[in-house]
């Protein structure tokens, strides 16, 4: 039986009454010291974990000056503080030993836009594309770039001066900030912008801790600044920690306190709010894409496309590209990415232009293009190029390389690309010779790695591949680190160009000097000088014996080389999370983690979950618990483990503790969507470790009822629809829909399919499955039968589809045999009764398999249970699932799309739109263009909706606990565009999809086949 796990990492005493005072100090926020809550934010994208005491979600800018004012107090002076947003950072910058303080949760509002002025005002939660999507109507965006930008937050970017793609034209986020809100460690809430330098001079003679910040910044950066024009490079992405340098304008004439928070990384206040300028967006956009026969010789081309006027010049190897071609990616660039016959492509450079006249823009293409013609350009090793004018295909390319930080963690083996030495600059000139170098540092290494970056910028992103559990490969790390640091000085660059310093802190004072990093310590000690503010990153306050944070700290590999690696070997999805956070996507179009999104909550992620699970594996690691013996030991039902059960139970509600109830928590919010599993760049499967960690912990503690009744939907559907008026009549009341929510747990039981498929079938006069008579076809027969298989939902519960579907299988020629119903497994699945459903798979892929020798198409009607077979099946069964293969309706009706003939509707009634179903548009790349095709095909015209999950996942939305959430994820994307849509022409793939829509609405939606047929002469 699965053990009680404790924690040791418990909240200190202090933190523990701080925690208190501050629930009766009239903070209004969220409030946290929950252990799994801790541990979500305990990691960010770097290599480094450290767990926080606790986790603050303010509400306002009066929240965050209590939290800082009550901290201030003499009692309270040992608190701690970092600020959080996305958690997207790569070297750990907003990782604490302290209290984290998340603006993601609460505080994202967009509060303010003049359009005439061209500035906006928002809270620091704001998450960057968030933030452009609001502006688009408008005609401008933000324009500071980044591979993150649809999770990370505004306040992050400033924090970290965050900049990417299009640096040169665009700059960096300071280079956008008007004016800042932010709180000092005290709780002085500080207003910046820039101002006359006479105006500055006037606050410094303040008597306040106002006074003191800005008299300390004007000497500091005033009396030093031949030293500090001296010293920093004169590159476009350049971070100090504090930007001594920018506070003054270049004709000395204004003075803004804010450049010295702006990439601070949270170290003097915590940022609130920001005022920003705005950009318009240009009319028109070109990207050319430029293939090259090595990575140096794409290198070496740069300075020749800057050259070229071109916005920005993005660069990436052949290994993120060969990693692209194995991603879900892939599929939406490989038209814009073709292969050069005979050529290997190892370099990609993504040239972009941009302008407000067409004209303009053409020009300097025509100019380019007859560069790359030329035979200079052939010396280069280009050895082709493609041009898009089309904005989605531009956003297509983007996103693709946007992705490359992820796909590198994909990897395969124990040794994973590793961001600690990843955003080096150096001049751009200096930069092919430097990568040859640096590649030299990582070949005496052994390592493998990976390249992409802002080649304009002189910025490249480098991951070399290290195993963390291995100490050994750790001690390479701080070597490469320092190597790293000489070298890119050789170079007259530095190593954190673009994320910031973090744990790289240490190396602060070589690099600046003594005399410019007492500079920076002076400036810290005014803002912070009790060193609470995210203590050890960029330099400690005076008069204080605090040491900055190094590489050589904590790191998860640490704790991971806890868990035996047999069992690190059986849940990659678990172990192989980076912390790149992309299901932290906030797009509400995106069908990524609905739960992350309707939560808010981080713990509610595929992140979250992996990073529970990794901690629940290494705690049963410690107390001896091998998995796999837990698993072979199982046993039947018995009174002795039903009563141990039992008493587990009563326990549990009676508040003992148990770290796997915090897991289970996380679990149960979780859709089963797989939507992780596709669209993760390093695909962390959730529904697989979820099933798994689930069956364990019931074997613990009692099962709900709910999960009974869900598992044995298959076995009850079929007997039930025998008799589907008597059910539903006993289903369709308040007295049992009552007892269902009091006693089940479960909400708006759907009602059966009058008349039954089985009716249905009959009335319609289809053949009866009959094996032997299918055996003894003949091949041209047997390629005109299709074979439908049933599943339980839409069988039983909406069986007009499947029987729809018949029928336009037999008005398309062919002939429709309907088999008999097996149960599939995948509601077991979901609620971790892996015993059953392995029994369960076992025995329908039997029988699918005798079928498949048939040489017959099968074709099942629902996304979630046909993709069963292809996935759960393969885990659970291995080499034993056998090589049957079942379609989904549009996958056959594609694959006969050339022997269809002529064949038209009758009638042209508009546009259908369709709602794809998660899992089939996720899974299944190309479904939505198949199905437009085969719309195409008989003359209909198909539009694919961009919608995320509508909140019903199978049995989730119909749970009692998921009733909020399911509505509010229905509310978010779902909603409008069904209201703003005639309901005769929206179809939806999925049952669940066409279920939440009748709940929610007085619509009823067909699937496309449905409409196929119904429009067919």
């Amino acid at each position: 039986m699965l053990p009680r796990l404790d924690v040791d990492d418990l909240v200190s005493p202090l933190y523990q009454k701080y925690l208190q005072t501050l629930q009766s100090s009239g903070y209004r926020g969220d409030i946290s010291c929950q252990y799994s809550e801790r541990l979500a934010v305990a990691t960010d994208n770097s290599v480094y974990q450290q767990i926080p005491q606790a986790v603050l979600h303010p509400k306002s800018v009066d929240d965050i000056c209590i939290i800082t004012s009550l901290a201030n107090l003499e009692k309270f002076h040992e608190i701690q503080f970092s600020a959080r947003g996305g958690g997207t950072g790569t070297n750990g910058q907003s990782l604490t030993p302290g209290i984290v303080v998340d603006l993601s949760r609460h505080m994202n509002r967009i509060l303010e836009i003049n359009v005439e002025e061209r500035w906006v005002r928002v809270q620091a939660g704001v998450i960057k594309d968030q933030l452009n999507e609001f502006l688009k109507p408008h005609g401008f965006f933000f324009s500071p770039d980044l591979s993150t930008s649809n999770r990370a937050t505004i306040g992050g970017m400033v924090n970290t001066d965050a900049s990417g793609q299009g640096s040169l034209v665009y700059g960096k986020t300071s280079d956008h900030v008007l004016g800042l809100t932010s709180i000092l460690a005290d709780g002085t809430l500080l207003n910046t912008a820039a101002l006359p330098i006479e105006d500055a001079e006037r606050k410094a003679s303040l008597a306040s801790r106002e006074g003191q910040v800005y008299q300390t910044a004007l000497a500091s950066c005033g009396d030093n600044r031949d030293k500090i024009l001296s010293k920093f490079p004169r590159l476009n992405r350049f971070l100090t920690g504090y930007d001594l340098e920018n506070v003054f304008d270049p004709s000395l004439t204004q003075f803004d306190l804010g450049r010295l928070i702006t990439g601070s990384e949270g170290s003097l206040a915590i940022v609130a709010e920001a005022k920003l300028n705005i950009t318009e967006i240009p009319n028109v956009r070109a990207l050319v894409n430029i293939k090259y026969d090595s990575f140096e010789s794409a290198l070496r081309h740069s300075p020749d496309l800057v050259e070229a006027k071109a916005l920005s010049v993005e660069t990436i190897d052949s290994r993120v590209l060969n990693l692209a071609k194995q991603d879900i990616v892939w599929h939406s660039v490989q038209d814009l990415i073709t292969d050069v016959p005979d050529i290997e492509m190892d370099g990609l450079n993504l040239v972009e232009f941009t302008g407000f006249e067409q004209q303009e823009v053409e020009q300097k293409i025509a100019a380019l293009e007859k560069s790359l013609n030329g035979k200079a350009a052939k010396d280069k090793g280009v050895i082709g190029y493609q041009i898009t004018y089309d904005l989605a295909s531009i956003s297509r390319l983007y996103g693709m390389r946007k992705k490359a930080v992820g796909l590198l963690g994909n990897a395969k083996g124990h040794a994973k690309p590793l961001a600690f030495a990843e955003d080096t600059a150096v001049p751009p000139e200096n930069l092919a010779d430097f990568i040859l170098e640096f590649r030299a540092l990582l070949d005496s290494h052994n390592l493998d790695y990976g390249m992409f970056g802002h080649v304009d910028a002189g910025v490249l992103h480098v991951r070399p591949a290290l195993d963390m559990c291995d100490p050994k490969q750790e001690e390479v790390l701080r070597e490469i680190s320092d190597s790293v640091v000489a070298l890119t000085a050789k170079y007259g660059g530095l190593m954190w160009g673009e994320h910031g310093k973090g744990y790289r802190s240490e190396y602060g004072p070589a690099f600046f000097g003594e005399e410019l990093f007492l500079e920076l310590r002076k400036i810290k000690t005014v803002f912070d000088p009790l060193n609470k503010m995210n203590p050890g990153k960029i330099c400690t306050p005076l008069e204080r014996d605090d040491k900055l944070v190094s590489v050589d700290d904590t790191k998860r590999g640490g704790f991971d080389r806890q868990i035996p690696i047999q069992v690190r070997e059986d849940f990659p999805s678990v172990m192989n999370c980076n912390g790149n956070g992309l299901c932290f996507n906030f797009d509400s179009k995106s069908p990524m983690c609905p739960s992350s999104k309707i939560t808010s909550d981080r713990r509610h992620s595929p992140k979250g979950r992996a990073g529970l699970m990794r901690e629940w594996l290494r705690l049963l690691s410690e107390k001896g618990v091998d998995l796999e013996n837990l698993k072979n030991g199982k046993q039947g039902f018995s009174v002795k483990a039903m009563a141990l059960k039992t008493v587990n139970t009563l326990r549990f509600k009676a508040g003992e503790y148990d770290y796997s109830h915090e897991v289970m928590e996380a679990m149960s919010g979780c859709l089963a969507c797989k939507a992780c599993a596709s669209q993760c760049p390093v695909k962390v499967d959730v529904p697989d470790f979820r099933a798994r960690f689930i069956d364990h912990y019931y074997g613990r503690y009692l099962r709900p009822i709910k999960d009974h009744f869900v598992a044995h939907i298959e076995t009850m559907a079929p007997l039930m629809a025998k008799f589907p008026r008597t059910v539903n009549m006993s289903i369709n009341n308040p007295v049992f829909a009552w007892v269902s929510r009091k006693f089940l747990g479960y909400e708006d039981t759907p009602l059966l399919s009058v008349p039954s498929l089985e009716k249905q079938v009959d009335d319609e006069g289809f053949e009866s499955f009959d094996l032997y008579a299918l055996q003894q076809l003949n091949d041209e027969d047997k390629a005109r039968t299709v074979l439908v298989v049933q599943d339980p939902f839409t069988s039983f519960y909406d069986a007009n589809v499947v029987a729809d579907f018949m029928r336009l299988v037999k008005k398309l020629g062919f002939r429709p045999v309907l088999l008999p119903f097996k149960p599939n497994g995948k509601p077991q699945h979901v609620k971790g009764f892996l015993k059953k459903f392995a029994k369960t798979a076992a025995d329908s892929a039997e029988f699918l398999n005798e079928l498949h020798r048939l040489n017959m198409p099968m074709v099942g009607m629902d996304a979630s249970l046909v993709l069963c077979y292809r996935d759960e099946y393969n885990q659970v069964l291995g080499e034993s699932r056998g090589d049957f293969n079942v379609l989904l309706s549009h996958e056959w009706l594609f694959s006969i799309k050339d022997k269809l003939g002529e064949i038209s509707a009758s009638t042209n009634p508009g546009t259908f739109k369709l709602f794809a179903h998660c899992t089939e548009k996720t899974a299944l790349a190309k479904s939505e263009v198949q199905w437009q095709e085969i719309f195409a095909i008989f003359g209909l015209k198909l539009q694919a909706m961009s919608v995320g999950c509508c909140g019903m996942a199978g049995t989730y939305g119909h749970e009692t606990q998921n009733q909020e959430n399911s509505k509010g994820l229905f509310e978010l994307s779902w909603q409008t565009p069904l209201k703003q849509n005639p309901t005769e022409l929206m179809l939806a793939t999925g049952f669940s999809c066409r279920s939440q829509v009748k709940r929610y609405t007085d619509k009823r939606l067909q699937h496309p086949a449905q409409a196929i047929l119904k429009h067919l002469s």
